[in-house]
């Protein structure tokens, strides 16, 4: 769901050439939602949320609950006083990752150069495509009626010169929509735009761009570098003013990293011990380090959230020495970091954890991980974790988890790994 501002005026016929617009953004309309409307059709025309009732947020909404004011990311109280007539559906993560999976694989058929950035979009660069499937017009077409026919869900297809003005333009063909933005009519279409809708402009750049009386694209294009350094700062300002001219070597590049792997979880109640929030963090901990192990990761950077019973969200994040994918390597950080979050004397109402700086521990094999390397039972707490994955596999994922008790116990003790099973 994309939250950029719109410009009404963007959304118009740009004009037909299609030389040098080979890059496509798509990008699927309100995906979670759209999903499960797909299965439950039913539901069609009503204001559908899709997130958890009682504490949770709203993942996603059906544009009849967007008119209402309701939006991604809003609490899931203040989407319902909004929308007291919305349908609540719980998310279903395995069936939009299997929709996903299989919209990624179609768009690998049209071509190889597919960069997925998110479970719901991707970039295409279709030139070598035009001789086989046609122009980039007619490819998106087909793309859209397949997408359709196969799921039941909608995409909207902006297409352009380069992936910044692609994303652009998707985002103004929504929903269930197309746009072609000519290379000879990409500083026009820009110059429609307000200044927050370019990548890299959030509340705080905004702001400061506002007091420099800077409000659209085309008055940040009309401004020059050093204006801008001087408001923004050096690289932020250069690199907006390119922007704002339509400029964007960046490539299409298939095959796109993990960025970072993180869980979270929203409270029942606000929680005010936080012995009891670490045990969270634990379990959130636990989770990460198995989702790097399955996929042959390990992570450098951990990052903690954490949410107040005011909505106030802090994040805090160390980067180690070496590289980890041990689940109480994680905990121990991210329990520092809790500690050291000023909440203010208020409750937590929701706490995640995140690894990023992510590679390859194939890449690594004879690297330690500061867990290893900082004791001779690091290697050994490792292999009990692979031992836990192994369990969860065959019996359930909440067989078993790493125990609360996860600080350093005597080397005589059996249980090394602080494992612990659950009934």
């Amino acid at each position: 769901m994309s939250r950029a501002p719109r410009s009404a005026t963007a959304k118009r016929d740009w004009g037909a050439d299609e030389s040098g617009t080979s890059i496509m953004h798509v990008d699927m309309d309100a995906f979670f939602a759209s999903c499960e409307l797909a299965r439950r059709p039913e539901l069609r025309g009503l204001p559908v949320i899709v997130g958890g009732r009682e504490r949770g947020v709203v993942l996603a909404a059906t544009y009849e609950a967007r008119a209402f004011g309701v939006r991604s990311a809003m609490s899931m109280a203040s989407a319902l006083r909004l929308c007291p007539q919305a349908v609540v559906v719980p998310p279903d993560h395995r069936l939009y990752q299997d929709v996903s999976r299989s919209i990624m694989e179609l768009l690998g058929q049209i071509t190889a150069l597919v960069e997925q950035v998110s479970v719901d979009e991707a970039f295409l660069d279709v030139s070598g495509a035009r001789r086989r499937l046609g122009p980039p017009t007619v490819i998106g077409a087909r793309l859209r009626e397949l997408v359709h026919a196969r799921h039941g869900v909608t995409c909207s297809v902006g297409i352009a010169q380069n992936k910044f003005v692609a994303k652009l333009a998707s985002t103004h063909a929504k929903p269930d929509g197309m746009l072609l933005v000519p290379a000879d009519a990409t500083v026009a279409f820009l110059r429609t735009l307000p200044v927050g809708a370019l990548w890299g402009v959030g509340e705080k750049t905004e702001q400061a761009l506002g007091r420099w009386g800077i409000t659209s694209v085309a008055q940040l294009a009309d401004t020059d570098v050093a204006t801008l350094q001087a408001a923004v700062g050096k690289v932020a300002g250069a690199h907006l003013h390119d922007l704002a001219w339509g400029r964007d070597p960046r490539p299409v590049v298939p095959g796109r990293d993990e960025r970072s792997i993180g869980a979270e979880t929203t409270f029942a109640q606000d929680l005010w011990d936080l012995r009891a929030v670490e045990k969270h963090v634990l379990a959130l901990a636990d989770k990460v380090a198995a989702r790097l192990r399955g996929q042959g990761l390990v992570g450098r950077t951990v990052a903690v959230k954490v949410r107040t019973s005011d909505f106030r969200t802090l994040t805090r994040s160390r980067t180690l020495n070496g590289p980890t994918d041990v689940g109480r390597e994680i905990y121990l950080v991210s329990r520092e970091l809790l500690a050291a979050a000023d909440l203010r004397g208020l409750p937590v109402r929701l706490v995640g954890v995140r690894m990023e700086n992510l590679s390859a521990r194939a890449g690594l094999a004879e690297q330690p991980t500061l867990e290893e390397a900082a004791s001779p039972r690091g290697e050994a707490r490792r292999e009990a974790e692979l031992a836990l994955d192994a369990v969860r596999q065959r019996f359930g994922s909440s067989s078993i988890s790493l125990g609360a008790r996860a600080e350093p116990r005597p080397t005589t003790e059996p249980d090394a790994a602080g494992l612990s099973w659950t009934r």
